[in-house]
């Protein structure tokens, strides 16, 4: 008698634990047949009442009118190629190319490969060079854009008061050496005056002339940090700690370096000051 009354918990508690499994049993049973059921007969969109119309995009082939749809086509597909190619050619023609080298030399210099992302270096390099071509767009978007969208001058005055600030800025900063070279590569006669070189000549010049710069400036901001990399690895290799990496150890050193010359700020006042129209 008192075994079976101390069994009746058990008894009780085993009853519950088999009721509960029973009923999770039938609720995933009925939920895996609902979503059967919605797989089969998929619910229909309700459809839109009223008079809003829906846009649509069609991409064809068809047959031209006149010889003058055919050109206008043509021309279309033209700008739209050179739409494309305007960020590039824009980048090029400003002082990004010296300042995104400049700022890359840094960051391998000091040791870390990641850090700040190329995201982030991209972006300074973008702002720093609209900073510093502030005074050319400045008069393009007087001479040029500003008359042309007034109605005061024709697209081809327009071409010519914008292209012209482009090129005084490149020519400011571009070296001899380098013009010499794409002019006697190109086999066009030799100008007299800075009116008579070709844009498509000047372009390659002034990049050739931004690479060179850049360089120099990065072969200045490697020093400091070489030395500290030298003074490491020659007391570590006193210290007969041949297996230990130099760069493990030089790394907080460079980076503590750089924070207490204030290297954000000197780097980029010297990119800065190399570039003479910064307003």
């Amino acid at each position: 008698m008192r075994n079976g009354i101390k069994q009746l918990p058990k008894l009780k508690h085993k009853t519950k634990f088999f009721f509960t499994i029973s009923l999770a049993v039938i609720l995933i049973f009925l939920f895996s047949a609902l979503s059967f059921a919605a797989i089969l007969n998929p619910p229909r969109a309700p459809e839109l009442s009223g008079t809003i119309p829906l846009p649509s995009l069609t991409l064809g082939v068809g047959q031209a009118d006149s010889p003058r749809d055919v050109a206008l086509t043509l021309q279309i597909l033209a700008l739209m190629t050179v739409l494309s190619l305007v960020p590039a050619i824009l980048l090029m023609v400003t002082s990004f190319t010296r300042i995104i080298i400049v700022l890359g030399f840094v960051q391998r210099a000091i040791g870390l490969q990641q850090s700040p992302p190329q995201q982030v270096i991209a972006g300074l390099a973008l702002f720093l060079t609209m900073f510093t071509m502030y005074p050319t767009w400045q008069q393009v978007y007087n001479n040029s854009l500003e008359p042309y969208l007034s109605g005061n001058i024709n697209s081809q005055q327009a071409w010519d008061n914008a292209i012209n600030p482009v090129r005084n800025f490149m020519f400011r900063y571009t070296r001899q050496e380098e013009l010499s070279l794409i002019i006697s590569m190109s086999e066009s006669p030799r100008p007299a005056n800075q009116a008579e070189v070709p844009t498509q000549v000047l372009i390659p010049a002034f990049m050739l002339s931004e690479l060179k710069t850049a360089f120099q400036m990065g072969v200045v901001i490697y020093i400091p940090f070489l030395v500290v990399d030298m003074v490491v690895s020659s007391v570590l290799l006193a210290m007969g700690m041949m297996m230990l990496p130099p760069m493990m150890i030089s790394l907080p050193f460079k980076i503590l370096l750089f924070i207490m010359a204030d290297g954000w700020n000197l780097v980029v006042m010297s990119v800065l000051k190399s570039f003479t129209n910064v307003p």
